[in-house]
């Protein structure tokens, strides 16, 4: 599907990003991996390497506006064009509005709404020139449903959605797409320290009745990032398990 691309996937270390450059690296991408936690870095490419793909590490901070610009550049340089972008670097600071410190606000927009604008911008360029290029952006389905405790994640997240739909309609003509996916409960670290009656409640919110898996949104991703999706742009694909339709 994707035989000689190149792909730069951030937030990539460990968890849905890792997932996602495993996933990217099966289908035939060499990929570029960025990430702050430097320490897990090389573990992810010395997954991908397994694949027999080619993995490079960068760390980056994609809050930065000039750092990612920098970065990209390098990327660019080094690899000769960039075919595919995953915006996926994300974090949360739950907790309700009343008690949500300015702080923990202004940290969840600057990751994963202005990570994205950064990272974006970046990339255009390049993109711009080659005439081709897929982006895919991870917003959630709390980008579309909202969630009490999460004043902060959701606005960012919608914030995604929507850039993703501009940034389609700017970009089209160049025969570069722009698309998100919405993932809803996911198998994490976080779902496994859930207690019982909390799965449960959580489980019987989903049509489905299961948490998905990282694999999952993984080849939605590599899909929307293929030839096979190459009339798609603009749109949000929900992996939820049925629980937002």
């Amino acid at each position: 599907m994707l035989e000689g691309k190149t792909a730069i996937v951030t937030g990539a270390a460990r968890g849905i990003g890792q997932a996602i450059a495993l996933d990217l690296a099966a289908k035939g991408a060499n990929i570029v991996i960025c990430d702050l936690q430097e320490e897990w870095l090389e573990e992810t490419a010395a997954a991908v390497k397994k694949t027999g793909r080619k993995a490079m590490c960068k760390e980056l901070d994609v809050t930065s506006h000039d750092t990612t610009q920098s970065v990209f550049q390098e990327i660019a340089s080094e690899c000769g064009s960039v075919d595919i972008l995953v915006n996926n670097a994300g974090i949360t600071r739950d907790g309700l509005l009343m008690r949500m410190s300015e702080a923990d606000w202004d940290a969840v927009l600057a990751v994963n709404l202005k990570g994205t604008f950064n990272c974006t911008k970046a990339v255009t360029r390049t993109m711009m020139k080659q005439r081709s290029g897929a982006i895919v952006n991870i917003a959630s389905i709390i980008g579309i449903t909202g969630n009490a405790g999460q004043a902060n994640y959701g606005a960012s997240k919608a914030g995604v959605i929507a850039f993703t739909k501009s940034v389609a309609k700017e970009l089209a003509s160049r025969n570069i797409r722009v698309n998100a996916v919405a993932p809803g409960f996911i198998t994490s670290k976080m779902t496994d320290a859930l207690s019982d009656d909390v799965r449960d409640a959580m489980l019987n919110a989903i049509p489905l009745n299961r948490f998905g898996s990282p694999e999952n949104v993984a080849s939605v991703v590599s899909f929307l990032a293929s030839s096979h999706a190459e009339y798609i742009t603009g749109e949000v694909v929900n992996i939820s398990g049925g629980m937002v339709m």
